[in-house]
C-alpha cells in the first residue's frame, strides 16, 4: 500500500477506536451519575465487551504493517506537523497495547467498573473492610498489566507513563522532595501567623438549585459552553469528554457551605475548556487529544487557583454571589471573603486541601502506590499506611475509613500512576500563568472586569489546539521558554499568602 493511502487507513481506524472510546467513557460517566445500583454487574460487562473490542481494534497486526509503511516515509518529514504526531503517538499505543492480553484488558475493565461502585458503597459505610477484596484484585490486575508493559523495567514507571508520557518515578520522587523543602516552611510560617482567617466566615445557608445555578452562570462566563456540555452530580467530581460537542462535568454540593461544589465546578471547567478547546478537525487522532494528564490538570488548577481564588475575580463575581445567595453573604467584605476562600490548614480530604498543603496530599498517594505495586505494602495494611503519613506529613488523624483510604474513586477505577500528574499540573499552571500574564499585559485588570476572554483565548493558542504535536515538558516549554520548575508555584504562593497572613 502507498505511504498516503497506508496514513489515511490509519486515520479510520484510529477514529473508530476513538468512538469505541467515546462509548465506554459515556456509560462511565452514567455510571458514576445516574445508574441504578442493580446495573454494576450489567455494566462491568458492558464495559469489559467494549474494552475488548478497543483492544482487538487497537492490536490488529495490520496496524503495525501501516505504521511501518508510513514510518521514514516524506509523510512524517516534519517531526512537527499533525501527521508526523500522529503517527508517533500510534506507534507508541501500538507498541504499549500489543504487550496486553485481551483476556487482561476485559478483566480489568470488568473488575474496575464493579470496584467503582463497591467503592461508594464502601465510602458510605466508612468500611475499608467492605472493599478490601476488590482493592486487592484491582493492583493484582494492575501489577500484571505492569509487567507486561515494562518488560523487566521498573512497573511503577510502566504505569505511570500511560498518563504522562515520558515521566519517571524517580524523577518525580526528586521534584517532590525539592518542592516539600520549600513549601513545609511556608506552612510553618502561616501556622505561626496571628492574622488570616481563623475560621470560615462562609457557613451558612446555600441552598443547593442556587448553587447550581451560581456554578453554571460562573462557568459560562470563562467560556464553558454549555450548548456543548453539562453538569451533574456525583460522588466524585470529574470531567469526560465524550466527543466533539460533548463534554460533561460534575460536582457535589453541601447546602452548607459555598466553596467546596463551586470551586469543583471551576476545577473541573477547567478541564472541560480544554476538552472543549481540543481541534474537533483532528477528533480521533492524537492531535485531537490532550497531551497529558499533567498539563490538563494544569488547565483545571490554573482557572481554580490561579484564577478562581485571586482577589481580583472576586471584585466582579462577589456581588452577584451576594444577589444570589443573600444571608450567608450580605455582610462579608472582599478582602475578608478573599481570605476565607484562601484559608491554609491542614485538611483530611484532598479535593478540599488548599493550595498550600495540597501537594502533601498527592506526595502520601504517590508514595502509597508505589508501594503496593511494588509489593512492599500490602493492601490489608493500607488503613494504617495512610493514616501513619497523614499524622508524619500534615498532623492530623483521619476519624474513619471514609476520611481517610476510601476518599478517592482513582484506585477503584484502577487508575495507578495517575496521582503525580496533579502537582505536575500545579507546577505547569504557576508557568503558564505567569507567561499569560506578561504576554497580555496583567490578567487582573481583566478580571476584576469580568472578562476571561484574553486568557483562554491565549491557552486556546499554546495548548489546547496542538493537541499531541508535541510531549507535554516540551509544550509547556514552548509556551513558557523555560522547563518544568517548581519555584514559580512557590513564588506564587508566597505571594498571595503572604499578603493575607502577613508573613
Amino acid at each position: 500500500m502507498e505511504s498516503r493511502a497506508a496514513y489515511g487507513e490509519l486515520v479510520r481506524r484510529s477514529r473508530e477506536r476513538a468512538l469505541l472510546a467515546s462509548c465506554s467513557s459515556l456509560l462511565g460517566w452514567d455510571e458514576q451519575t445516574y445508574l441504578p445500583r442493580g446495573g454494576s454487574s450489567f455494566r462491568g460487562d458492558q464495559m469489559a465487551l467494549l474494552a475488548g473490542l478497543h483492544h482487538e481494534r487497537a492490536t490488529d497486526p495490520v496496524v503495525g504493517e501501516l505504521l511501518a509503511e508510513v514510518e521514514g516515509s516524506d509523510i512524517v518529514a516534519d517531526p512537527d506537523s499533525p501527521e508526523a504526531a500522529n503517527v508517533r503517538e500510534w506507534r507508541r499505543g501500538f507498541d504499549r497495547v500489543t504487550r496486553l492480553p485481551r483476556s487482561l484488558v476485559e478483566e480489568l475493565a470488568r473488575t474496575t467498573s464493579i470496584a467503582q461502585q463497591e467503592w461508594v458503597e464502601a465510602r458510605k459505610a466508612s468500611d475499608f473492610g467492605k472493599f478490601r477484596p476488590w482493592l486487592e484484585a484491582v493492583f493484582g490486575l494492575k501489577r500484571q498489566e505492569a509487567a507486561c508493559l515494562s518488560r523487566g523495567g521498573d512497573v511503577y514507571d510502566a504505569l505511570l507513563d500511560e498518563y504522562e508520557p515520558g515521566a519517571r518515578g524517580a524523577d518525580l520522587k526528586t521534584l517532590f522532595e525539592d518542592l516539600r523543602a520549600d513549601l513545609v516552611p511556608l506552612v510553618a510560617a502561616i501556622a505561626g501567623s496571628d492574622q488570616g482567617p481563623k475560621a470560615s466566615s462562609l457557613v451558612g445557608d446555600y441552598p443547593v438549585d442556587r448553587q447550581q445555578v451560581f456554578g453554571e452562570m460562573v462557568a459560562a462566563a470563562v467560556g464553558f459552553d454549555f450548548e456543548k456540555g453539562r453538569l451533574d452530580t456525583t460522588a466524585h467530581p470529574f470531567c469526560t469528554g465524550i466527543g466533539p460537542g460533548d463534554t460533561r462535568i460534575t460536582t457535589r454540593f453541601d447546602p452548607r457551605d459555598f466553596s467546596g461544589a463551586f470551586f469543583g465546578v471551576l476545577h473541573e471547567v477547567g478541564h472541560g475548556l480544554y476538552e472543549q478547546g481540543l481541534d474537533p478537525a483532528h477528533h480521533g487522532t492524537p492531535m485531537g487529544e490532550a497531551v497529558s494528564l499533567g498539563v490538563h490538570e494544569s488547565q483545571s488548577r490554573l482557572w481554580e487557583n490561579a484564577v478562581g481564588r485571586s482577589r481580583s475575580f472576586w471584585e466582579h463575581w462577589l456581588p452577584v454571589a451576594r444577589r444570589v445567595f443573600r444571608e450567608p453573604l450580605h455582610a462579608v467584605g472582599l478582602d475578608d471573603f478573599h481570605a476565607a476562600i484562601n484559608r491554609v490548614e491542614p485538611t483530611l480530604i484532598r479535593v478540599e486541601a488548599d493550595e498550600v498543603t495540597y501537594n502533601l496530599h498527592i506526595l502520601i498517594r504517590f508514595e502509597l502506590e508505589q508501594a503496593l505495586i511494588g509489593g512492599a505494602l500490602a493492601v490489608e495494611d493500607v488503613p494504617e499506611a495512610w493514616t501513619a503519613k497523614y499524622r508524619e506529613y500534615l498532623g492530623i488523624t483521619p476519624p474513619d475509613d471514609a476520611r481517610g483510604c476510601l476518599q478517592d474513586i482513582h484506585w477503584a477505577a484502577g487508575l495507578i500512576g495517575y496521582f503525580p500528574t496533579y502537582t505536575l499540573g500545579n507546577l505547569y499552571a504557576a508557568q503558564l500563568y505567569d507567561k499569560a500574564d506578561a504576554d497580555l499585559g496583567g490578567l487582573e485588570r481583566s478580571f476584576t472586569r469580568g472578562d476571561f476572554a484574553g486568557l483562554l483565548a491565549w491557552l486556546r493558542e499554546k495548548i489546547h489546539r496542538d493537541g499531541q504535536r508535541y510531549r507535554a515538558a516540551d509544550l509547556v516549554r514552548r509556551a513558557t521558554g523555560t522547563g518544568l520548575d517548581h519555584r514559580p508555584l512557590i513564588r506564587s504562593l508566597r505571594c498571595k499568602y503572604g499578603r493575607i497572613y502577613g508573613i
